[in-house]
């Protein structure tokens, strides 16, 4: 069994905290991770901080970020002819992304596995043989660098894979070094088995003992009490640093200590969890300060904040990912500058102005955008519209720009990315696996929407073109806009930052709308139509017509 050392100071830092959060938060648990709710448990104004920027009548936080790709490399581009998607295959379409007009890439796991999904790592020194050489990655990293990309990589610090030689030698020698790596005990010893990761137990036995593993009995967990295991990973992490990563997306970073329903929102699981983070974070500080560190932690925002506290940089956003797509399915508003606008706050609070949020539409482990939006192209744009306007650091995953569709099992929302018209495919097409859900490519291919001006691939890069060449929209905080008469159907908010002020509205609707736009007390006037995805869209006197399912940026 785990043995949890308290770690007194951040104890004290969290019942700080709770204390802050005791008006909101109630008693009992936070929710099961799919139905964690986006408000922050806090109603108390934040302090001034580091980052904050008070201009004239207001004070801004601002984000700075820009637009990430998420890239299962085995579905992505194929460069020497085996079917699968490989490293130098992603360095290939440097240019495609640079016209996308990304600024970052995050690569799923690239470690030697024995799983077609990386999560399970053999060796953290390593790259998929499946995925090319070191030499293939610092050739990737330099190329994608002279196009002003960064890459992160997926780290699996959690647990490993049972096949790596640590796990072996632990698990064939009870006097292995290793085996305090991992958590053993023996076969019938009394064990927990309300497994925070998933149903059923987190034990596995074998030879005459049980492990722990609360994913799968495929990947054992690490035993964090265990200093060497903490100074390996740290190790590790400043080793790909070094080849030139630009940081790290950080699996499953709530389930280092969190192996139990009845224990992972404890405040001890939860201070524990942090203080390893802040380890980590000091160790990548001596490598590279400028890292970009960003964790799965899906969960609360009360649960989420710590992590910002000299540890992360940013926390991928699930609750927008769903407010987001049901405001386009109802094609109703969000309110999205409310919600945020607390939440940021909350974070802000905890960081000391030094978050940057990370939302985001789906991803490796949720149905595709397409799919659950039924195939409906308009509401898809919207989603990417209301998506590439919000602050922080914007995650797209790979094909939702070309409108891939996907359901679980998780092999069929990782399909092989569709670069050809032709079902048949062509050069660089990967075949790993047939697709189930994008077999006839046709229009859901990269060939046939660049030949599109109206497809979604062009949408996207529409929005992202804006976003790059707006300060406030790249860097702005969020900020609410009241428009003269309620209208349910359009969804408005103001970016802002220390020098620019820019009002976003989007018609979520069928039918065009009207709206007066009346002078902000806060924020003044807004006149000049900047950018719209629909030329029809007009201002005159105040008055904007905006058309069917269409987007206008105002200065």
């Amino acid at each position: 069994m785990r043995s949890y050392r308290k770690a007194a100071s951040f104890i004290i830092s969290i019942l700080v905290l709770l204390l802050v959060l005791s008006a909101c938060t109630g008693e009992g648990e936070p929710a099961a991770e799919p139905q964690s709710s986006n408000e922050p448990q806090q109603t108390g104004e934040p302090q001034a901080t580091e980052l904050a920027k008070t201009v004239g009548p207001y004070e801004v936080t601002e984000q700075p970020g820009t637009v990430y790709y998420e890239i299962f490399v085995r579905s992505f581009y194929d460069s020497d002819g085996d079917g699968i998607g490989d490293l130098n295959g992603v360095t290939a379409k440097l240019d495609y992304l640079q016209e996308l007009g990304v600024g970052g890439i995050w690569l799923m796991p690239i470690n030697s596995s024995p799983s077609y999904h990386g999560y399970d790592t053999t060796d953290y020194y390593a790259i998929n043989p499946d995925y090319g050489t070191i030499d293939d990655l610092t050739n990737l990293l330099e190329e994608a660098h002279k196009r002003d990309i960064k890459v992160i990589m997926d780290l699996v610090v959690n647990h490993s894979s049972r096949e790596h030689p640590w796990f072996q030698e632990a698990l064939a020698n009870p006097d292995s070094p290793y085996r305090s790596w991992y958590h053993f005990v023996s076969a019938d010893e009394q064990t927990p088995s309300d497994n925070a990761a998933g149903s059923g137990s987190p034990w596995h036995n074998a030879l005459g003992s049980k492990y722990l593993g609360i994913f799968w009995e495929g990947m054992p967990d690490f035993n964090f009490d265990e200093p060497k295991v903490r100074e390996e990973l740290i190790k590790i992490g400043q080793f790909w640093l070094e080849k030139g990563l630009d940081g790290f997306r950080l699996d499953a970073a709530k389930h280092i200590y969190g192996d139990f329903k009845s224990t992972v929102h404890s405040q001890e699981i939860q201070a524990a969890n942090k203080a390893w983070w802040q380890e980590f974070r000091r160790g990548m500080d001596e490598v590279n300060p400028d890292a970009f560190l960003i964790g799965e932690v899906w969960d609360t925002t009360s649960v989420i904040g710590p992590y910002f506290d000299q540890a992360l940089d940013s926390a991928f956003n699930f609750d927008l990912s769903e407010r987001l797509l049901g405001a386009v399915r109802e094609e109703r508003d969000p309110d999205l500058a409310h919600t945020l606008g607390r939440v940021h706050a909350f974070y802000a609070q905890s960081s000391g102005g030094k978050f940057v949020d990370a939302p985001f539409l789906t991803n490796h482990d949720q149905n595709r955008v397409m799919t659950q939006l039924n195939g409906n192209v308009d509401h898809a744009k919207m989603a990417a519209s209301l998506l590439l306007t919000l602050p922080g650091t914007p995650f797209v995953y790979y094909g939702e720009e070309i409108g891939m569709l996907g359901a679980k099992p998780d092999e069929y929302i990782r399909e092989p990315m569709l670069w050809h018209a032709d079902p048949a495919g062509g050069e660089g097409q990967t075949t790993w696996q047939a697709s189930r859900y994008n077999a006839e490519a046709g229009e859901t291919s990269v060939e046939a929407q660049l030949a599109d001006e109206q497809s979604l691939l062009n949408h996207y890069r529409k929005l992202i073109s804006w976003r790059n060449s707006e300060t406030a929209l790249q860097n702005g905080a969020i900020a609410e806009y009241k428009l003269t008469a309620a209208n349910n159907k359009l969804s408005a908010y103001l970016r802002v930052t220390a020098d620019d002020r820019l009002l976003v509205v989007h018609n979520l609707s069928g039918e065009a709308q009207q709206a007066e736009l009346a002078a902000s007390e806060q924020y003044g006037s807004f006149d000049t139509l900047l950018y719209a995805t629909d030329n029809a869209a007009e201002l005159q006197a105040g008055q904007l017509t905006i058309p069917p399912y269409s987007s206008v940026v105002i200065r």
